[in-house]
């Protein structure tokens, strides 16, 4: 019996290295990795013209709105952006409205996306009300928590201390991560007020709101919280070298934590904030040079578990005030991160291994993505066909998402995915959106 797809004439990355084969695919999984001679007959076969075959990204941190918030963005939009930019698996946060924190709640999102989604979604909840209601929230098929230590987001109050020791008591109890928006809430609200009591409104007044201090002191007892209940920690967004440091430390130590951080913290500095204005603002802020790059050295030198896009799209009108307060923050950022990371491979800052690590292998690890990650017989045929010489310029009114605006618009980028397969079917090619509404599936 012929298999569905092969992929020939390609260079692969399999095997932690680049070698020159075909694919062969079938019931949505990869079969044969092998020389076309030695690949078995097929349905279809699709000639690759020697361009680069990558595990299907895996972006764990993606806010793909919907429901009350679709006007920023819905699960079409927001999967067919992932889709355009090599992405074949999004994790969807929870502060949504309504807020993600109950297995109702849940179903109810995953019900809206089962119709709409091109790529593969997976959930994270927000704690509920009550601790006893989680093992009801993983039954029901969330992949992680994720618990914001600035202000409250669901049924838990994060200076509750003790119900949040028993929270992550549960999550270990459960075998699923906590993800962490790790800033001092305390010393948010503290300067929050005093800098608005003074009549600070202005782009450096948010910096100086949430502050390094802010997010290492969010680490800090992150870490703390973790060492008192046993879960998995995983740090969102990390930005600082400092609280870098910290988490580096605490792992060698033998914790269970991992971390992530963004394009845009080890690419663009406050001064691009500055320069560009509101559509750079994000939480947490772009740092000063000298921290960005620190990541940008600390990621190519393996210490920064994972790349996200902490894609946040809102509606042009919500970036534009005269008070930063008013100012919505967050990037959209799902169609530009793989280019951008191309690009730094191609100026020799990192390579396709450190790529595929930060992007499939390690997220598809630490949140237990079982078949993905990687290519090899067996798992699932969640592929990115990229073109490493394709030179562009990033113009958000191309973008997929609802929101059409970039602090990296206008940048001059070299790398772009030209095709994407989630499950062996081709869902993205040369930029157009070939698969129908709801091909992509809930990963419980």
């Amino acid at each position: 019996m012929p298999v569905d797809l092969i992929l020939k004439n390609a260079r692969i990355y399999a095997f932690g290295k680049i070698v020159e084969a075909g694919l062969a695919v079938d019931n949505g999984r990869i079969v044969r990795i092998a020389k076309e001679s030695n690949l078995p007959s097929a349905s279809e076969k699709m000639d690759l013209e020697g361009l680069l075959v990558l595990p299907g990204l895996i972006d764990v941190h993606v806010h793909l709105r919907d429901q009350e918030l679709s006007y920023k963005e819905d699960f079409y939009s927001g999967t067919c952006a992932a889709a355009n930019g090599g992405i074949t698996l999004v994790m969807d946060m929870p502060n949504n409205k309504p807020i993600t924190m109950s297995a109702e709640t849940l179903r109810e999102r995953m019900e809206i996306a089962s119709g709409k989604i091109v790529v593969n979604v997976a959930f994270y909840s927000a704690f509920p009300k009550e601790i006893r209601e989680m093992k009801e929230i993983v039954d029901a098929g969330a992949k992680a928590f994720k618990f914001f230590l600035s202000h409250k987001v669901g049924g838990l109050d994060p200076n509750d201390e003790k119900n949040t020791i028993k929270a992550f008591k549960e999550a270990s109890r459960l075998n699923i991560p906590v993800a962490v928006h790790a800033e001092d809430g305390a010393l948010l609200n503290e300067s929050f007020r005093r800098l608005r009591s003074s009549g600070r409104e202005d782009l450096d007044a948010y910096l100086e709101v949430h502050s390094q201090e802010a997010e290492v002191s969010g680490i800090r007892r992150a870490i703390r919280l973790m060492r008192n209940s046993g879960a998995h920690l995983h740090i969102c967004h990390v930005s600082t070298s400092e609280g870098l440091r910290i988490i580096v430390g605490a792992k060698r130590s033998g914790s269970s934590i991992s971390c992530e951080t963004t394009p845009h913290h080890i690419l663009l500095s406050s001064q691009h904030m500055r320069e560009i204005g509101p559509i750079a603002l994000v939480n947490p802020p772009l740092r000063n040079p000298s921290e960005t790059l620190y990541l940008q050295r600390a990621l190519c030198n393996g210490l920064i578990d994972a790349l996200a896009s902490d894609h946040a799209p809102h509606s042009l009108t919500e970036k534009e005030s005269s008070s930063v307060w008013e100012i919505s923050a967050g990037i959209a950022g799902i169609e530009t991160m793989l280019p951008l990371m191309l690009t730094m491979v191609n100026k020799g800052l990192l390579t396709i291994p450190d790529l595929a690590r930060l992007m499939a292998e390690n997220p598809a690890k630490i949140f237990g993505f079982r078949g993905r990650g990687s290519i090899i017989e067996g798992n699932y045929a969640d592929l990115v066909v990229v073109d490493l010489k394709r030179e562009w310029t990033i113009d958000p009114s191309e973008f997929y998402s609802k929101a059409k605006f970039s602090p990296f618009e206008g940048w001059n980028v070299r790398g772009k995915p030209v095709k994407t397969f989630v499950g062996g079917n081709l869902v993205m090619e040369d930029g157009e959106i070939v698969a129908k509404p709801g091909s992509g599936r809930i990963i419980r």
